[in-house]
């Protein structure tokens, strides 16, 4: 069976420095708040080309991290409203419903899955303070058009970049592009930890100050809490972890591009739609590769019988879920069209070219 994603492997690629790091982090008896959050923090800021960066628990909090520093800042408050794709995974979502915002959902570009910049402008009221793009499945999301809306409007950009790490729109990368950005590394992203974790980076110093204290209690000084805050902080294994991860991103995701290439350029079958390849191919850091078919079942079934293990992202969109049952009756035809038939093929840099050649050769059969 080839593995969808082989977290094992990805991870003992670089077990001697791993361990070593984890060694010297639980011999130094500090687990928290310490020298590796910090460490890694810089490295991050300094790879995203960013001011500030924050670790947090993980890419949900990092998201609602941010919008609570608006409130908190007072450029936006309750009953606010937040664009943001109806194409995405829920959290995008969660963290501005729980922060008392409105979400009003765009939908999405059918060629990128990415949030449809010219369905943008006529969603926008006197209450819109903000549009959260998501670079969903690895594929940077970004416009001058995008830029100057914002700005037009007063607009703040916020980028869900928990899939996008080490992706690039002219030069600059994903989560630099907009206001501020959150970062997931659970263990499967691209730059993943051994658990939970996340990241904020910004350019604004007292938005990132205003996510500093919030994480941390609503404090910046022990004991003296300025907000009710909450409790979210990257710990010192996952950011020991992460630190030295971070070093071979550029290389993980170039093999991810590889194979994205294979897969477009060698898999030729009439019942598959294939993913658009950008025509910069920084734009694009394949978190996972997606094909789309109206018999998704039956091909997964195949897949699965012939030992290709694959996944759904995602089965139901945000619109349909009971945790959003005031949306139910809504109607967001390409994002409904999107999740009915999507199909995760196994991507990642520790695939053999063998894998690849086999699993092109299964869907070319089907």
């Amino acid at each position: 069976m080839i593995k969808f994603l082989d977290l094992q492997k990805i991870n003992l690629a670089h077990q001697q420095e791993i361990e070593e790091k984890l060694l010297q982090t639980f011999r130094s008896g500090w687990y928290l708040m310490g020298n590796e959050v910090k460490a890694f923090e810089e490295q991050l800021a300094d790879y995203i080309g960013a001011k500030q960066a924050i670790g947090v628990a993980n890419g949900l909090d990092a998201l609602r991290l941010i919008l609570r520093g608006y409130i908190e800042m007072g450029i936006m408050q309750k009953g606010d409203e937040i664009l943001v794709p109806a194409n995405t995974y829920i959290a995008s979502i969660l963290a501005i419903s729980d922060n008392g915002l409105v979400p009003v959902l765009v939908e999405p570009d059918l060629s990128t899955y990415n949030i449809d910049i010219s369905k943008i402008e006529e969603k926008i009221t006197s209450k819109t303070k903000g549009i959260l793009i998501v670079h969903l499945y690895g594929r940077v999301v970004f416009s001058e058009t995008l830029k100057n809306l914002a700005t037009a409007h007063g607009l703040k950009i916020i980028e869900d970049n928990a899939q996008a790490i080490g992706a690039e729109w002219i030069g600059v990368k994903t989560g630099n592009l907009g206001d501020a950005a959150g970062f997931s590394f659970y263990p499967g992203k691209n730059l993943g930890a051994l658990g939970d974790a996340g990241g904020v980076t910004t350019n604004d110093e007292e938005l990132a100050k205003t996510i500093r204290a919030l994480a941390n209690y609503g404090s910046n000084q022990k004991y003296v809490n300025i907000y009710q805050g909450l409790n979210s902080r990257l710990d010192e294994i996952q950011a020991a972890v992460l630190g030295v991860k971070l070093k071979y991103i550029d290389a993980e995701n170039n093999r991810r591009r590889e194979i994205a290439k294979r897969y477009i350029k060698e898999i030729k079958n009439p019942n598959i739609i294939l993913p658009e390849n950008p025509e910069s191919e920084a734009e694009h850091v394949w978190h996972v590769f997606i094909v789309r078919t109206a018999e998704r079942e039956k091909l997964q079934n195949y897949l699965t019988e012939n030992g290709v293990q694959t996944l759904i992202h995602y089965p139901i969109p945000p619109h349909k879920q009971e945790a959003y049952k005031e949306w139910n009756n809504l109607s967001f035809p390409i994002s409904e069209k999107i999740h009915e038939e999507v199909l995760s093929l196994p991507i990642s840099p520790v695939m053999s070219d063998d894998e690849v050649t086999e699993i092109i050769q299964v869907i070319n059969k089907f």
